[in-house]
């Protein structure tokens, strides 16, 4: 069952205090002043503004956020800039002008997290660095993104998910040992550091809130948000000097957990690695010699057999079609999954069950499928409100909320400013 569409563009449909639940989002007056760009910072905001917190995004007059123009289009303007900039406010604002600079002091007066991921040291050059905005608001908590980080040696160099990617070792373990490394099909990097960023943040106004603590900022490095999640990479080297490489679809050191070949061609993984798992798949597979094999029973005693086991996995499922083989192993409760498409995902039940997909409309009345919304929180669950905005679109609704006059709103358009 997909959400309702949010074709209301009325007050109630762009004010951040909306909720559709009972209770109120659990961001509820939470004021967070984005001035990233592209994929990390505003990742980091697009989740707080999922649940209810009050989100301006600024943005480069008459050009915008990039992330506009990225992959596919609709009149214009990228589908992904309306999933990750939903219920978000848009202002644009020169932040290289003594103008736009002085409007951001103002806005950080009342904010309460300001999320940026420029390279180290450019915030600084504007004057609105952690020192000047903290000095204005004692109690802020900033969130900095960076490819390197804001000290050590390669603090100054660009940094993309790509690098970070590939320094944070997760490069070198995509793809096969007899191939150059590979990919993951998304910006995983970005979206790690965006993710830490978030729990940072949160981290941060707790300690605010509840110990009566001064703000302070977040340092996220993308590369080492990728590095975190390394599991036993650098204990294995420590200790045994064993360099993880890449093993393409496997999985060494837990057996069975493998992709493998079907009778028409398609492709299915399974996850047989827990004991009990695995006896009840070699039991399913008509293999219950290898079932009741004592040197099987525990994983370490597989992993010395792997060759072994994978073939038999192997020669069943090249037997049967992919359909037989999902049959079979769900009703022998063997955890095992076809490899999904973006198509495989729009038609499925789960997903929509789970309301994962949730159809919306956008300004021109053409629906949109967004993806729903990660984690659901039982009583103060998060929400699509509106898809992210036009270039500029609250702009003279933020600037008024600061006090300016209409001839001085129009006068910074007309310089240039916003």
């Amino acid at each position: 069952m997909s959400a309702p569409r949010s074709s209301d563009p009325g007050p109630s449909a762009s004010d951040p205090s909306s909720a559709s639940s009972a209770n109120p989002p659990p961001l509820k007056g939470i004021k967070v002043l984005e001035l990233g760009t592209l994929i990390a910072g505003p990742y980091a905001a697009s989740v707080l503004a999922q649940f209810g917190a009050d989100v301006i995004k600024v943005e480069p007059p008459r050009t915008g956020d990039p992330l506009r123009k990225w992959r596919k289009l609709h009149e214009g303007t990228s589908l992904w800039w309306y999933s990750q900039s939903r219920n978000k406010k848009s202002l644009t604002l020169d932040l290289k002008s003594p103008e736009g600079q002085q409007i951001v002091r103002e806005l950080v007066k009342d904010a309460d997290i300001v999320i940026e991921n420029f390279r180290p040291g450019l915030l600084e050059e504007w004057g609105l660095g952690w020192d000047a905005l903290s000095a204005i608001n004692p109690a802020l908590v900033m969130v900095r993104i960076s490819g390197y980080g804001q000290t050590g040696p390669y603090s100054d160099r660009p940094g993309f998910a790509a690098i970070a990617e590939s320094m944070g070792g997760l490069r070198n373990l995509i793809g096969y040992p007899d191939r150059p490394p590979t990919r993951v099909g998304v910006s995983i990097g970005d979206t790690l550091a965006g993710l830490y960023g978030v729990i940072g943040a949160l981290m941060a106004m707790h300690h605010v809130r509840s110990n009566s603590g001064r703000g302070q900022f977040i340092d996220v490095a993308l590369y080492e948000a990728v590095f975190g999640v390394m599991e036993s990479l650098i204990p294995e080297y420590g200790m045994f000097k064993v360099v993880r490489e890449r093993t393409g679809a496997s999985l060494p050191g837990i057996v069975p957990s493998s992709t493998y070949l079907c009778s028409d061609g398609q492709y299915v993984i399974v996850a047989g690695n827990g004991d009990g798992i695995f006896k009840r798949l070699m039991h399913a597979m008509g293999r219950s010699d290898l079932a009741t094999d004592v040197r099987l029973a525990h994983n370490d005693g597989r992993v010395a057999h792997t060759e072994m086991i994978d073939t038999a996995i192997s020669d069943w499922t090249g037997a049967h079609t992919l359909e037989q083989v999902l049959a079979v192993l769900e009703a022998a409760d063997v955890p095992s999954s076809r490899i999904y498409t973006a198509e495989d995902i729009h038609a499925d039940p789960h997903y929509r069950a789970r309301e994962m997909i949730a159809t919306h409309t956008l300004p021109d009345g053409a629906a949109i499928d967004l993806p729903g919304i990660v984690p659901k929180l039982s009583g103060t669950p998060g929400e699509t409100r509106w898809v992210g905005p036009a270039l500029g679109e609250h702009t003279d609704e933020i600037l008024a909320s600061l006090g300016r006059t209409p001839e001085e709103i129009a006068a910074l358009h007309q310089q240039g400013v916003v």
